[in-house]
């Protein structure tokens, strides 16, 4: 079997320590694994099958002899350092927000649009991660019956803002308790107990930019501008596992019964829908299942074609690293 050079770029973050442990559990086919993050993670070390790979300050030359570059850093450092590596010879499949909506760059949900990931130029982005798990619950209904428009309300955890902001979440419900002053540095508000309808900054339009990535990023990913998509995204005091709300309207009817049959025989969806036995999908679930989990699916009330949904799925994982050696695994394979 061939194997390829790979770095993970941004390895110290939550993301890049999810490549690396996926990569492992996946046996990803490495010849060698490079470690790359910011100066002050210089000479610090993560284990990968067993062995201490050390972490490299990230450099124009870093990519030297590497096959495929999955980085998790920021736009800015994706955008500055992405060019490096393409111009070395490595595929970058990058999990920020700098090239998602370039027409010249893929933007791939394997279970979605797999084939999208032939056209790269050397650069595939990876959605966001509210995006990737929305569009893998409505990509069968897509397929079968066509869908007119999507109104999602996300519920997401603390993990998707970084380190700091599980720290925030952990030393805030300790103060709370012990009713001590709640000090806040990554959230504009308290997160412990609390819910917070603000994530990254708001537009002109009165959404914030997370809202407005699940409205371009679906539909770039389905290639359809007509699709009518209306998103709120809400924090949650949860450290891992986004959930979703989900009401959609079809252009043919789709029965209930019909929706689950197809969910059951769909792969990297679980379904998990008995409400007789309160089982649903839950942000805790997620830590145990990589797949896709939908529950909770009812017919609309007020019309034939509505149908409501909850999803759920680990926002580190298929939200973003899972997603990200997916595709590698895809394009290993062309």
């Amino acid at each position: 079997m061939k194997t390829f050079n790979l770095a993970v770029v941004g390895a110290t973050g939550l993301v890049g320590r999810e490549m690396l442990k996926i990569l492992e559990e996946r046996e990803f086919p490495v010849s060698n694994v490079f470690l790359f993050a910011s100066k002050r993670s210089e000479g610090e070390k993560l284990e990968f099958c067993g062995e201490l790979l050390p972490v490299h300050k990230l450099q124009r030359s870093s990519f030297r002899n590497i096959d495929i570059a999955l980085f998790s850093i920021g736009s800015e450092l994706s955008k500055k350092f992405t060019p490096y590596a393409v111009e070395s010879g490595a595929i970058v499949i990058d999990n920020s927000n700098a090239f998602r909506l370039d027409s010249h760059v893929p933007l791939v949900v394997p279970e979605v649009n797999p084939k999208e990931i032939i056209k790269h130029k050397g650069i595939i982005a990876n959605p966001n991660c509210s995006t990737i798990q929305l569009v893998v619950a409505l990509q069968p209904i897509y397929d079968l019956v066509g869908i007119e428009r999507v109104i999602v309300s996300t519920y997401q955890a603390v993990s998707g803002a970084g380190w700091q902001a599980i720290d925030e979440l952990e030393e805030q419900s300790k103060a709370y308790f012990q009713k001590q002053k709640l000090e806040r540095r990554i959230f504009p508000h308290q997160i412990a107990f609390n819910a917070i309808p603000h994530i990254d900054v708001f537009e002109d339009n009165g959404f914030t930019k997370e809202e407005m990535k699940l409205f371009h990023e679906t539909k770039k990913i389905f290639k359809d501008d007509k699709i009518n998509i209306c998103a709120t995204a809400v924090r949650i005091p949860v450290f891992h596992g986004h959930s979703e709300s989900v009401y959609l309207e079809t252009k043919k009817y789709l029965s209930v019964e019909k929706l689950k049959e197809i969910y059951l025989q769909t792969k990297n969806i679980k379904l998990v829908d008995d409400i007789q036995n309160a089982k649903y999908p839950l942000a805790i679930m997620s830590e145990t299942y990589d797949a896709v989990m939908v529950g909770r699916i009812r017919k609309a009330l007020d019309t034939d074609n509505g149908i409501h949904l909850w999803v759920v799925a680990n926002n580190l994982r298929k939200g973003a690293a899972l997603n990200a050696v997916q595709i590698a695994e895809e394009l290993i394979t062309l």
